[in-house]
């Protein structure tokens, strides 16, 4: 093995685009080098996943089922990956990364002085944001995970996420793109924001391409709300010169997303009435979003897809960055389509506590 680090810290300066911590936590770890709000973590790298699968003897099954996976159907798929998820599932964690992985929970909860400190458990594959595919949507996020046992879990569980049939068969141009590298899988683990709203925005507008816009939703709780587009969200249009909101929607909302303490899990639950009434976002904080993008794309240099939560306490955090996949590599057109959520239509469902963006995105691509 070569001497790469297991763990690496988000405010790692070595961190900042490290594709050790994959596409998704290598943005975060950017974002948090630039000084913008990022809630504390730390990632368990692809040189962590790849001791695991080779302590294991698991390299080999893995690089031979990705490259058969383009000749196979869905079921087919599931049968040829069924081995080794049993194997990913039920192997022992080599004792050296398993003390650094606990270790780093317990400084984790130091940090934020809080214990059994609740996490986000995210997948950040170094397939994702490659060029010509998006690869949003075929990894897994687990959310309100406590405690060092349940962390190791989880992440035996988003590393089984790069054999399932969504990863194996996704395609971009009709290839397949998983069969064409040996990718690894960091695994992002990141305090919880315990969320009053959040949502999504991208600064351009997802319907027609037009980039003096930011198109954001966003709805009371935590982001599931929008990810799984069972809540109609409050939509916001903004002026990215003006900042002023040039269109807005929203609807009553009786129900949101939030940790359900006797059952342990992140579920819908009816909302506190004084909020059913009320937007999710007051003018104020919708123009601290609209800022707030515009910089993050000034940063990154191109039109950027945001996801945020603000606090109860009215901090706004910055959840993930990715690049805009669809328009950004087209000429903006002045077609509108028939009305429908600007944002919702290219973001993900759900199941439970596992947060996927769906191949929508991907098939948009294809447009």
């Amino acid at each position: 093995m070569n001497n790469a680090p297991f763990i690496l810290w988000l405010d790692d300066p070595a961190a900042s685009g490290s594709p050790l911590l994959g596409g998704k936590f290598a943005n975060l770890a950017q974002m948090t080098t630039a000084g913008f709000a990022v809630p504390p973590g730390f990632g368990v790298t692809t040189s962590a996943y790849r001791y695991f699968m080779t302590a294991n003897g698991l390299a080999e099954e893995a690089r031979r089922v990705c490259q058969m996976c383009s000749a196979l159907t869905l079921p087919e798929i599931r049968n040829a990956t069924a081995h080794l998820l049993e194997r990913i599932a039920n192997a022992p964690m080599p004792a050296d990364l398993e003390a650094q992985i606990r270790g780093s929970y317990a400084q984790l909860e130091a940090k934020t002085g809080v214990s059994a400190l609740p996490v986000a458990v995210r997948s950040s594959g170094e397939s994702e944001d490659l060029a010509g595919a998006s690869f949003a949507g075929q990894y897994d996020t687990f959310l309100w995970i406590c405690g060092a046992d349940s962390v190791l879990e989880h992440i035996r569980a988003c590393w089984s996420g790069m054999f399932g049939e969504a990863v194996l068969s996704y395609r971009v141009d009709g290839e397949t793109v998983i069969a064409k590298g040996d990718y690894g899988m960091c695994v992002g683990i990141q305090q919880m924001v315990e969320a009053r709203a959040a949502g999504v925005m991208f600064t351009l507008n997802p319907l027609n391409g037009d980039r003096s816009k930011i198109v954001m939703e966003g709805c009371w709780g935590l982001g599931e709300g929008v990810v799984k587009g069972d809540i109609t969200p409050a939509q916001f249009v903004v002026d990215k010169v003006t900042l002023e909101i040039v269109d807005r929607k929203w609807t009553p909302q009786t129900e949101e997303y939030r940790f359900v303490p006797e059952r342990g899990t992140v579920d819908i639950m009816p909302i506190a009435p004084e909020r059913t009434n009320a937007v999710c976002l007051e003018a104020s904080h919708v123009r601290e979003l609209a800022t707030l993008a515009k910089h993050i794309e000034r940063t990154r240099g191109a039109p950027q897809d945001i996801e945020w939560a603000i606090s109860e306490q009215g901090d706004v955090r910055v959840l993930q960055v990715r690049p805009e996949t669809v328009w950004s590599r087209k000429a903006a057109s002045s077609l509108v389509a028939k009305a429908r959520s600007p944002v919702g239509h290219v973001l993900a469902r759900l199941s439970g506590t596992r947060v996927t963006r769906q191949a929508a995105v991907a098939e948009e691509g294809k447009s």
